[in-house]
């Protein structure tokens, strides 16, 4: 089985100002942003990576970049639509804080499968089509590099939230209970009878054991050894 690093980009201006950015061009890192994403490429310098997959937007390609500065390998990079920003409509930039005194706004926060953004898409239908994204390319992957393939996917809050709350059996309306901060880590692999959730929203540890191979298929019983780890990384 391969394994797909799920990397949020980092802090844009827009997440500093409080404003739902959506699919709106022009919103890029800002100095804290760019921090953290080279933190990020930092971690996972010690990992071989098979490619580096980004969302179009242009705080995740910047975000993947930084993560492809600290590559030694040349690492496939495409460009994924399925892994886009979740399409906000008449919500794509507003303030947050508007945004929050309208009556949808109980429902993205406890009944997420019934949310149909106005002029936009509905939440089902974006974890729909990400999920989708991550799976084919996880096997093209895996096809290609065999099943230690790494590599990583550089995409958004809502649907890295969304791909997690899949791999975990959990149904969309618990994908609140899920936290993706900017820049941080998140690891998950496709086995032929289930997905496993190894790290979510980390932003700090060693990752140098993903460069070990393909874990055994089956969960151990009792939880097993663990991973080995290093004391100083890159």
């Amino acid at each position: 089985m391969a394994t797909v690093l799920l990397v949020r980009h980092g802090r844009t201006t827009a997440n500093a100002d409080g404003v739902l950015a959506g699919r709106a061009g022009g919103v890029v890192l800002d100095q804290i942003g760019r921090d953290q994403a080279t933190l990020t490429g930092r971690r996972l310098a010690v990992v071989p990576l098979v490619g580096v997959v980004s969302s179009p937007l242009e705080r995740c390609l910047q975000t993947a970049q930084l993560i492809l500065d600290r590559q030694s390998g040349s690492p496939a990079t495409p460009v994924e639509e399925g892994i886009t920003e979740c399409d906000y409509g008449q919500w794509q930039g507003r303030a947050l804080g508007d945004l929050a005194k309208e009556d949808l706004w109980s429902v993205v926060q406890s009944q997420p499968s019934a949310v149909m953004f106005p002029g936009g898409e509905s939440m089902p239908a974006m974890q729909a089509r990400s999920v989708a994204a991550i799976r084919r390319l996880d096997a093209a992957f895996e096809a290609q590099h065999g099943p230690g393939a790494v590599w990583v996917a550089v995409s958004h809050g809502d649907i890295i939230k969304s791909i997690l709350a899949d791999a975990l059996g959990m149904h969309l309306d618990l994908f609140q209970r899920i936290n993706v901060g900017p820049a941080s880590v998140s690891i998950v692999r496709y086995g032929a009878s289930r997905p496993s959730v190894y790290a979510t929203n980390t932003d700090a540890g060693d990752l140098s054991w993903l460069g070990a191979g393909a874990p055994p298929a089956d969960a151990p019983v009792g939880g097993g050894a663990g991973q080995a780890t290093h004391t100083s990384g890159a």
